[in-house]
């Protein structure tokens, strides 16, 4: 049998007093072979994520390994050195980090980010180094050299950032890439190009891979083997054609259960109800001051139009860039429009000022992306919910009262009013900031990302809620997002924008089964997962002169 490049044997990893549960994690065992990829696939807490980093050297202080052994090329990287790590790390087993905009150095230009690992292992002359970042940055896709080589990270899109950390990743040769999260933060399009450039790369180089992930989808579309993990502990493992279509662990099949997609849903479309919200015309051009004077101009929306009636959901989809949250901002009035209408029920929303665009507020409410952000950490609660109507001259007591209903509509304990943000997971307080965007008793209600942070149940319990909201309550829903699999399962009609502009808005089942635009297509054909040959791959993004 042959011997796998990297094995984690029997690891427990004890958390420290006072947590959830005695063991971050208990007992694993996975084992990793040359030119493989093994998918580590579970929800956030069960532990996928400190197998990689304990795999690195790079686990929290808190956190102490009491048991097992992980080794690698007859060592066990459990009770390495410091300067033993030094000679391994980035040369033999490198990583890729699931946010480049915190991995990377932020005042260092990316050349010298790259060159660093050279310079730290004391290979290759200065011109060899510069020759030898410029090939890596090319052999990931990236294109104008000499800009990227200058450039801060900030100056890149997302994209492009791990495109850099796969190049650093890259650059020593090592045997093992760990990828903890890769594509989370990444819209549809741009996470199957890395996809695509992670598996590439790996058969070129013959490298094995541990991928982390919580995504079924980006599981299917590039592991060789699946384990899937729950509260510390591996409760399946196998091919991905036994995991994904045979599991057998409860916990698996529930996981698969839940993830977002399929055939979506037959809708009846509302036609009879009256129009909540509609914008005519909507544009925004973005401008900026750059060196000695030089102007940019970005039209970030460009003629907009739409309507959602009383308990409709219309999905507003497109990559990162195309301008939906924008428009989600200028229908809350967060942001003014260059031009254009927005209408809430009968009121000219956008021409209202002062205290009358104040009380036309309380009709229009938002769903954040990032439901910790968008809570004060300061505030209990209740107080959180409440904050809106006491603005709006309701009596403290009537609306302390009502936060405690709206936490038990959106299925808390109304205790839960009198507990701080932190003190809750991450699903728990997306239902907090949805009962808080109900507490004016909204008609339209805006909802930018609200699942992208949740897992893949979290998201599927989210979900049901919505919907089950918007029946009750009759509202119209305009629900931002990247991805198609949720956007399928939640709306009535989806709009896809590409470029600030739509090009494209139909019934959902319409615009999946049989889209019409190429961009529409091409967004479909990314999607992580979706059914198609082998050797299919996701269909290059049209240019503009394509459309």
């Amino acid at each position: 049998m042959v011997e796998p490049i990297l094995s984690i044997e029997q690891l427990t990893l004890a958390l420290p007093a006072g947590a959830d549960r005695t063991f971050a994690v208990e007992d694993v065992s996975l084992a990793l072979h040359a030119r493989e990829i093994l998918c580590v696939v579970g929800e956030s807490g069960s532990g996928k994520s400190l197998c990689a980093s304990a795999a690195m050297g790079l686990l929290p202080h808190a956190i102490r390994p009491v048991a097992g052994a992980i080794r690698f090329e007859g060592r066990d990287l459990l009770r390495l050195a410091p300067a033993e790590w030094r000679t391994l790390r980035g040369r033999r087993i490198a990583m890729i980090f699931q946010e480049p905009m915190t991995a990377l150095n932020p005042v260092i230009r990316i050349g010298d980010q790259i060159m660093e690992a050279f310079e730290a292992h004391e290979q290759l002359t200065p011109p060899e180094r510069q020759e030898r970042v410029r090939a890596l940055l090319e052999e990931v896709g990236l294109r104008d050299l000499e800009r990227i080589i200058r450039s801060y990270p900030h100056q890149m899109s997302g994209g492009q950032r791990q495109r850099v950390m796969i190049a650093m990743a890259l650059a020593l040769e090592p045997s093992v890439l760990v990828a903890d999260e890769p594509t989370t933060a990444l819209d549809v399009t741009t996470q199957a190009q890395i996809l695509r450039l992670i598996r590439d790369i790996q058969q070129r180089r013959g490298m094995a891979v541990l991928f982390i992930t919580h995504d079924f989808g980006v599981v299917a579309d590039i592991a060789d083997r699946v384990a899937v993990m729950e509260k510390g502990r591996v409760v399946e493992q196998g091919s991905v054609e036994d995991v994904l279509r045979r599991p057998n662990d409860p916990y698996t099949r529930r996981l698969l259960a839940a993830v977002p997609g399929g055939v979506p849903p037959e809708r009846t479309q509302i036609k009879d109800e009256p129009i909540a919200c509609a914008t005519i015309g909507l544009a925004k051009t973005y401008r900026a001051s750059g060196w000695f004077g030089a102007r940019t101009e970005v039209a970030a929306v460009r003629d907009v139009s739409f309507e959602i009636r009383r308990g409709e959901t219309l999905g507003l989809v497109g990559e990162s860039g195309s301008g939906k949250s924008t428009i989600g901002r200028l229908v809350m009035r967060l942001t003014d429009a260059d031009a254009g209408v927005v209408r809430i029920g009968e009121l000219d929303f956008s021409k209202a000022h002062g205290p009358r665009l104040r009380a036309a507020r309380k009709h229009i409410q938002m769903v954040f992306q990032d439901p910790f952000a968008s809570l004060n950490p300061r505030r209990r609660v209740g107080r959180i919910i409440a904050d809106g109507p006491i603005a709006h001259g309701v009596p403290p007591a009537q609306a302390f009262t009502r936060a405690e209903e709206l936490l038990a509509l959106v299925g808390l304990d109304p205790a839960a009013a009198r507990r701080f943000p932190h003190e809750f997971s991450g699903g728990q307080r997306q239902r907090i900031g949805i009962a808080r965007a109900l507490a004016l008793d909204p008609e339209v209600l805006v909802a930018d990302e609200p699942v992208s942070a949740l897992d893949v149940s979290v998201q599927a319990q989210v979900l049901a809620l919505l919907e089950t909201l918007k029946e009750k309550l009759r509202l119209a829903v305009l629900f931002i997002t990247h991805d198609l699999n949720v956007a399928a399962q939640v709306c009535d009609r989806i709009a896809v924008m590409r470029l600030g502009e739509i090009v494209e808005i139909r019934p959902t089942a319409d615009l999946l089964n049989r889209p019409e635009h190429p961009y529409t297509q091409a967004l479909l054909a990314a999607v992580p997962g979706r059914q198609r040959k082998a050797t299919d791959r996701p269909k290059p993004i049209p240019s503009s002169k394509e459309v």
